[in-house]
């Protein structure tokens, strides 16, 4: 199921052409984009995600449109999801520079199923491979314009890191720095508990801060966790007494085994954990 609307509120045929063959976004990946959970009509943390589209759109030097163009759209889609049939979609929001020689910014919102595979993981949990990601932890200060923390369409680096974990039998990556501390997911937040503190790497190595992470943290505050945004290696992954990789669709979904060693996650932490995410909303 796929439901498709413009800036201004119309609906669109999605399997009809959108983009132009000059479009930028096409020819470069030169834009950004956003994907956001709604569930039963609601999207979640829609205000962090349009900010972040914001932060990003500014980190490669153009001005998206404007905020209510994209609220326009998300609401389209929303009102005309078959609710009924399926509770749950992925609204992805796409912004592109514009076409080549006249850059005028636009975008779209695509909602879709959420996929048999992502709900898979949700419920079983995922096999996680370490993968160096080749740059330093202060690269992104030393090297704006590698647009490190950008949320830009240009993914191939991170579908290739996807590939080569199913080549090797797992499900989903851990990118390492040059000095073995511990980055992101492709497409996710690394968050691991040791008692009753949680943790996650900190946007200043070059990540995308998490939305997801962020409304966990929030909540595990307020229930009386400690929470700490910080570098840490590798081996604190596998000494953890628990490891999440966190997302907007895939939500909180247990790591079940790194580089082919079991991590023992405690059920009854991750239903807390899950729990505490789900009051935010």
């Amino acid at each position: 199921m796929r439901v498709l609307a413009l800036l201004d509120g119309t609906l669109a045929d999605p399997e009809a052409p959108l983009m132009r063959a000059d479009d930028l976004s096409v020819t470069r990946g030169d834009g950004v984009f956003e994907t956001i959970l709604v569930v039963d009509g609601k999207p979640r943390a829609l205000g962090p995600h349009l900010d972040r589209l914001r932060r990003s759109a500014d980190m490669l030097d153009f001005d998206p449109p404007e905020r209510a163009g994209w609220e326009r759209a998300a609401q389209a889609v929303i009102d005309a999801w078959p609710w009924q049939d399926e509770r749950e979609m992925a609204l992805k929001l796409v912004c592109s520079r514009g076409v080549d020689g006249d850059e005028t910014p636009h975008g779209f919102a695509l909602g879709m199923t959420v996929g048999p595979d992502t709900l898979r993981k949700r419920a079983d949990g995922l096999a996680a491979i370490t993968l160096d990601r080749g740059y330093a932890p202060d690269l992104k200060e030393r090297a704006p314009w590698l647009l490190l923390s950008a949320k830009t369409l240009s993914y191939a680096v991170n579908m290739a890191a996807i590939r080569e974990a199913r080549r090797r039998d797992a499900d989903e990556v851990i990118f390492t720095a040059t000095d073995g501390t511990v980055l992101e997911g492709p497409t996710s937040t690394v968050v691991l508990a040791r008692g009753r503190t949680l943790r996650t790497p900190p946007p200043s190595t070059g990540i995308l801060p998490g939305t997801t992470q962020d409304a966990l943290f929030r909540a595990a505050e307020q229930a009386g966790w400690e929470t700490r945004i910080e570098p840490f290696g590798q081996e604190e992954l596998r000494n953890a007494d628990g490891l999440w990789m966190a997302s907007s669709v895939r939500l909180i979904t247990p790591v079940h085994t790194l580089d082919g060693t079991s991590i023992n996650t405690d059920p009854q932490l991750h239903a807390e954990l899950t729990d505490l995410y789900e009051s935010q909303y």
